[in-house]
């Protein structure tokens, strides 16, 4: 049986393309200013190369953190069991899993980084480290939170599948948003 045009179920890839190339354009210009930070901050990771190595798993996290709550309110949206009424306990229940999940995530990175800091000769105090990374951590997760929901009720309300457009948008917007936060939170923790 083939889905009527417009509706979710289309697998129409014109239909898709049209819908994610100017999408794709306006995300790639937001991930350059995410390149940018990182270029501006050069030598506070030069200084502290721990740091540096803690860059892609902090932006990394983020985004599969938003593409995870993106999924399950996608998934929901498609079986028609939710509506984003603010009284639904599983939409609180998925949100609170992703807070827990962030929570130890980020403190394994914080404790990681501090044990590889010492094997390469770049330690930070542990206590600096878990600063840096649950607060950063912790903003991103939030921030992951927000776009997850506005991109797939956004989605869901245009009349476009959120499976096709979610992931790009709260990763690439996730992914700045993890860039920058962190950066920011290195250098007010840092003093520079």
């Amino acid at each position: 049986m083939v889905a009527p045009q417009g509706s979710l179920g289309t697998w129409d890839w014109k239909s898709i393309v049209g819908n994610m190339f100017p999408l794709l354009i306006v995300l790639s210009v937001i991930v350059l200013w995410a390149g940018i930070t990182l270029e501006g901050a050069e030598e506070m990771l030069e200084q502290y190369a721990i740091l540096a190595v803690m860059v892609p798993t902090m932006v990394d996290m983020g985004g599969n953190l938003g593409a995870i709550l993106s999924s399950r309110l996608s998934t929901r949206f498609h079986l028609g069991t939710t509506e984003l009424d603010p009284t639904d306990r599983v939409l609180w229940a998925n949100v609170g899993a992703i807070l827990a999940l962030a929570a130890t995530i980020f403190t394994a990175l914080a404790i990681g980084a501090y044990a590889l800091g010492i094997v390469i000769g770049s330690p930070l105090p542990l206590s600096t480290l878990l600063v840096i990374s649950l607060v950063s951590g912790m903003s991103v997760a939030a921030i992951a939170i927000v776009f997850s929901f506005a991109a797939t009720y956004g989605s869901y309300r245009m009349g476009i599948d959120p499976d096709d457009t979610t992931i790009p948008i709260v990763t690439n917007v996730v992914d700045v948003f993890g860039m920058v936060i962190f950066i920011g939170v290195s250098a007010f923790v840092l003093g520079f």
